[in-house]
């Protein structure tokens, strides 16, 4: 499958599921209120990659800066096991984030979606370089 196969995407939980979501994960900690669980049509719940709820406190209440933010919500992304799990199914096909926040361009998602993107291609680069 080439890379052009293959994209990580973030939409609202409330947006119109689409055949070209692929494998849709709803990456927040807490349930969306008024959305039916029948109805959200994931693939699966994958609260242990939302950031810690101080760390989401925090950055929602001005605390830290976005920089620092990243930073902190990457290096906890780090000891999660399921963000490899995630970035093998992110090799395969596409995968879209799904967040529950009204400002899509201010969500933890882009951050998972980028250590994602890392995590895929350090493992496709780290593959590559295999002799055998």
């Amino acid at each position: 499958m080439s890379s052009a196969d293959r994209a990580i995407r973030v939409k609202r939980v409330y947006d119109a599921a689409a055949p070209e979501d692929g494998y849709r994960v709803l990456v927040d900690r807490l349930w969306p209120r008024g959305v039916r669980k029948d109805a959200l049509g994931m693939d699966e719940w994958a609260k242990d990659l939302a950031p810690s709820t101080a760390l989401r406190r925090a950055w929602h209440h001005g605390d830290i800066s976005d920089e620092a933010f990243r930073d902190r919500y990457a290096a906890e992304l780090d000891a999660v096991p399921a963000l490899a799990s995630l970035a093998r199914r992110c090799r395969a096909g596409t995968v879209t984030l799904l967040v529950a926040t009204r400002d899509i361009g201010r969500s933890h998602a882009h951050v998972l979606a980028r250590e994602l993107e890392r995590h895929a291609a350090a493992r496709v680069d780290g593959a590559a370089g295999r002799t055998g």
